[in-house]
């Protein structure tokens, strides 16, 4: 490698020139020991206790703890005892497993059970959503399914990487970020020579946590004829006046062709879901070759059910989380932090330079702060950042502390 170590990124052994699979391994672990012998091994750090606000890190065989802003298990239902009492009950009366894909003997009550409850929760008819055992593929497995090299997805630059690898079969371009007037361009250019136009953004973009334009990029969509498909995966449970999300923020929570989303966040699990008419369902369940070939979820999926239902139940989580996300916002632009335009649980410190963002995560780590330091490809290469999620059972205490600790570091290394 011609670059120092100090200026390398994770992008860089993607492929080596020149390099077999063997030879590019090497490298890449000679880049994994200088960041460990350096302390900026902030990755796969390995946890020794449950998803939390505070957690257990065992670091160089010891074990410490730690305030975690890394988890984004929003209304800390990991760890409410009736979402894990109704995963033991249905372990007990299901067993561990589905036994096969869905298509084939592996689709049982829970499954649809838990469908039913996510057509409730989004107010569509009964038979509009089918679940994932990933979010990932919940996004990139419905794309690869629907799109063709006859259509095209208009996605925001800024849209999550299951998006990027559901569009490998299709026509695709990019709008800037949040630019309504980039994506009318596209709109404008693509009218009238392509099936199908599927403009995709998220509701809650993950790097930034600021919020879709969603009104003026649904109308201008549906102006043109297009499709819309929103992934609220960091929205959910955390945006809304009950929880349904960036779509209910801006009462819009009927005029979404498609919304995707995942479990592992506010639902406290595994999986993912996608939302759609029921002739789109349908057509993904014998289609969509990762749905139809999969293993079906275990019936673990009944803590989900009863995690949405909680939402309903429970409506002081969401009310928690904001005083949180409010008091800690308020305290990072009080040290003179940049924070950029977020709007929900997802807090980035904006550092800018990759090396003192390195440091930062650094001293943070070191003070019992556990963050995840952000740099390219994730972001721009002048626009590293230190990313925090905002959880609803992190103290006052805690979220002091991660100040104090922020306050200290911006007298030290000057990030204002």
């Amino acid at each position: 490698m011609k670059k120092h170590n100090n200026l390398l990124s994770f992008k860089d052994f993607e492929n080596i020139p020149g390099l077999n699979i063997n030879e590019r391994a090497k490298e890449h672990i000679k880049y994994l020991i200088h960041l460990k012998n350096n302390d900026f091994m902030n990755y796969r750090l390995l946890v020794n206790s449950g998803c939390n606000s505070e957690i257990e890190l065992i670091k160089n065989e010891n074990t410490s703890t730690y305030i975690s802003f890394v988890s984004n298990d929003y209304l800390g239902f990991t760890q409410h005892p009736e979402v894990k009492n109704a995963v033991i009950k249905g372990i007990e009366q299901y067993g561990t497993g589905a036994g096969s894909s869905p298509l084939i003997g592996g689709y049982y009550s829970f499954h649809k059970e838990l469908e039913d409850k996510l057509c409730f929760f989004f107010k569509r008819p009964l038979g509009s959503s089918l679940i994932y055992t990933t979010g990932y593929t919940a996004n990139s497995a419905t794309l690869l399914c629907l799109l063709k090299k006859e259509d095209i997805a208009i996605v925001d630059m800024a849209v999550h990487a299951s998006v990027y690898e559901g569009l490998i079969g299709t026509t695709s371009k990019r709008f800037l970020h949040n630019d309504v007037e980039s994506l009318e361009r596209i709109l404008k250019a693509s009218k009238d020579n392509f099936r199908t136009k599927l403009v995709i953004i998220d509701g809650v973009y993950s790097q930034d946590g600021d919020l879709a334009k969603l009104n003026e990029i649904i109308e201008i969509t549906h102006r043109y004829g297009g499709l819309i498909m929103v992934d609220d995966a960091h929205g959910v449970g955390v945006i809304g006046e009950t929880g349904r999300g960036v779509l209910e923020y801006f009462n819009l929570l009927d005029k979404a062709d498609f919304i995707t989303g995942t479990f592992s966040k506010t639902f406290a699990s595994i999986g993912g879901y996608v939302i759609a008419n029921p002739e789109i369902i349908s057509y993904l369940q014998f289609q969509s070759r990762q749905y139809a070939f999969s293993a079906a979820a275990t019936p673990a999926v009944k803590g989900i059910t009863r995690a949405i239902e909680l939402l309903d139940e429970e409506p002081h989580w969401q009310k928690q989380l904001w005083e949180n996300i409010d008091y800690y916002k308020k305290g990072l632009l009080n040290i003179g932090l940049e924070i950029g335009t977020t709007n929900s649980a997802i807090i980035p410190v904006k550092i800018g330079d990759t090396q003192k963002n390195s440091e930062v995560g650094k001293i943070l780590l070191k003070n019992g702060i556990y963050t995840n330091p952000i740099m390219y490809p994730a972001v721009s290469l002048k626009d590293s950042r230190i990313r925090m999620s905002i959880m609803a059972t992190h103290t006052k205490e805690q979220l002091d502390k991660a100040l104090n600790v922020f306050d200290y570091i911006n007298k030290k290394l000057q990030i204002a």
